[in-house]
């Protein structure tokens, strides 16, 4: 099953993860806002420190594991064909990892504001 995941800012400065259908993601995945499509591709095992999603968008993990944490400590592993929906634009943001020995490779998809 996909597992499809919204990082958000809340009201306390922190990001936060949601939950989301496919119906809710059918939704958000049908308003592609400008900006360029992108094709990622990181070595594993990575590491990225706290920060914010550069824009509002959505990541389509193709290959690898991904693994994302909250400053609350909660942490969501993402496989190959899951999701993340990333819109914790300001605040504190998210850590992000390369799980494994394998490239991990994602295409990113901007979405409107």
């Amino acid at each position: 099953m996909v597992q499809i995941v919204r990082v958000y800012s809340g009201d306390d400065g922190e990001s936060h993860f949601e939950e989301l259908t496919a119906d809710q993601f059918a939704e958000i995945a049908n308003n592609v806002g400008p900006g360029d499509v992108n094709v990622l591709r990181r070595e594993s095992p990575s590491f990225s420190d706290y920060h914010t999603a550069p824009r509002r968008q959505y990541v389509v993990n193709l290959a690898g594991i991904a693994e994302f944490e909250t400053a609350d400590g909660s942490v969501r592993r993402l496989m190959p064909g899951d999701v993340l929906v990333a819109e914790d634009l300001t605040g504190h943001g998210h850590i992000a990892r390369s799980i494994g020995d394998d490239f991990r490779v994602s295409l990113a998809v901007p979405l409107k504001d």
